[in-house]
């Protein structure tokens, strides 16, 4: 069973480091985006916008409302696909996925 206090910790310093990157967004995106039928909203949100609509967003509000987390996450596979290729360092971003993943393990 995950730490939820360090769970808060690591999404903390994941918005901290989509911050340092550039890769925060605003405003959010439009309400359809969040509608898409394809994982990681892939065909309406990069995979930043993701993390920080979808991502953080239900993990903080599963904190804040005292409800139970995930069994399992695998985000970093994910993110080490979907962010290759960008023009910026991504390694921060993934080295803290990997440690959210291991809250889990």
């Amino acid at each position: 069973m995950p730490d939820a206090t360090v769970v808060k910790h690591l999404l903390d310093e994941l918005e901290a480091t989509l911050r340092d990157l550039g890769s925060w967004h605003q405003p959010p995106p439009a309400p359809a985006a969040f509608e898409s039928q394809v994982p990681f909203s892939a065909d309406t949100m990069a995979f930043t916008q993701w993390l920080q609509w979808v991502f953080i967003a239900r993990f903080r509000a599963l904190l804040e409302g005292g409800r139970p987390l995930p069994s399992r996450c695998q985000i970093a596979p994910m993110a080490e696909e979907a962010l290759r290729g960008l023009e910026c360092d991504t390694a921060p971003v993934l080295a803290v996925l990997a440690r959210i993943d291991a809250q889990f393990d």
